[in-house]
């Protein structure tokens, strides 16, 4: 198989741990395109970019760089679907390339971890990035068995497009990536007020106090129960886990009544591609009895449409 066709599969902590349904959709995906998802024996994690980083920088990068050097050995780009480790292996793999003297010294420290030594041979992707520009929207359209004819709010993230001038995907104020490419899968994205902004979980909010992510949280969820989707979108675990036990903390503690299912863009193209729902995983997300009728609703609807 090119080169081009395969990918080193960085799975990162929170998807094998709390969404392998994510995981198994994204190996669903990609090899129905005729991709092949190569195993990263001993990686671990990327580490945290706003977390680790603040603390320690150099050995934030020695750590991301061990992960990148896996790769480099398998002659492989890396793939990942999780914003926040987009965001470290990107970042540190392009630092390293264009900075000798920080090369240098991540180089230096991966001796005393074993055999490793930072080359900077392969590239770091991510999920959202390869559907959306090197596939497209047109490039599915053979792969679609069936259409969701539903609306959806779309939540970036903050790693993925930030910052633009290293990332260099699309520009973070204005990105249609995404709802250029669900486009193609029937669904609608209703825009929102301040839709780019943080869910609240990054950056180490979520870990080290509660009460301000959930802050956030809550303005988030207030902006987006103002269109009234059918489901949330989101291309990020850590995203994914907060739009979930989030909504459930704000019904419990705010007074809330919301349950909007949450779904990882693998999942809707994998569940489009004919992956069934039950191995999807969409029946164990936590707003499951609410979300098994909703999706009953769309597949009403899409018989309606034929």
């Amino acid at each position: 198989m090119a080169r081009e066709m395969t990918f080193a599969f960085f799975l990162g902590c929170i998807m094998p741990n709390r969404y392998p349904q994510i995981e198994k959709a994204t190996k669903f995906v990609m090899e129905k395109l005729g991709y092949e998802l190569l195993d990263m024996e001993r990686a671990a994690c990327c580490p945290a970019p706003g977390v680790f980083r603040s603390f320690n920088k150099v050995d934030w990068m020695v750590h991301a760089a061990r992960n990148i050097c896996i790769a480099e050995k398998m002659d492989a780009d890396i793939l990942t679907v999780c914003n926040g480790c987009f965001g470290t292996l990107q970042e540190v793999n392009k630092h390293l390339k264009q900075d000798e003297s920080a090369k240098k010294i991540v180089n230096e420290k991966l001796t005393l971890l074993g055999d490793y030594e930072f080359q900077g041979t392969i590239e770091v992707r991510h999920i959202a990035e390869v559907l959306g520009f090197d596939i497209g929207p047109w490039g599915i359209e053979d792969a679609i068995v069936r259409k969701v004819n539903a609306k959806a709010a779309v939540h970036y993230g903050c790693h993925f497009l930030k910052p633009t001038r290293i990332r260099e995907i699309e520009s973070s104020e204005s990105p249609t990536i995404i709802e250029d490419f669900i486009e193609a899968l029937g669904v609608q994205s209703v825009r929102f007020k301040e839709q780019l902004t943080c869910c609240g979980a990054g950056g180490g909010v979520k870990a080290f106090d509660g009460t301000s992510s959930m802050t956030i949280f809550g303005e988030k969820m207030k902006n987006i129960d103002e269109v009234k989707p059918d489901f949330i979108l989101d291309i990020c675990p850590f995203c994914h886990l907060q739009f979930e036990t989030g909504q459930d903390y704000l019904n419990k503690n705010k007074g809330c009544s919301y349950d909007y299912p949450v779904i990882h863009l693998s999942q809707l193209l994998a569940y489009c591609m004919g992956m069934d729902v039950d191995f999807i995983g969409l029946q164990y997300q936590m707003m499951g009895k609410n979300y098994n009728f909703k999706l009953t609703d769309m597949r009403e609807k899409e018989e309606e449409a034929i």
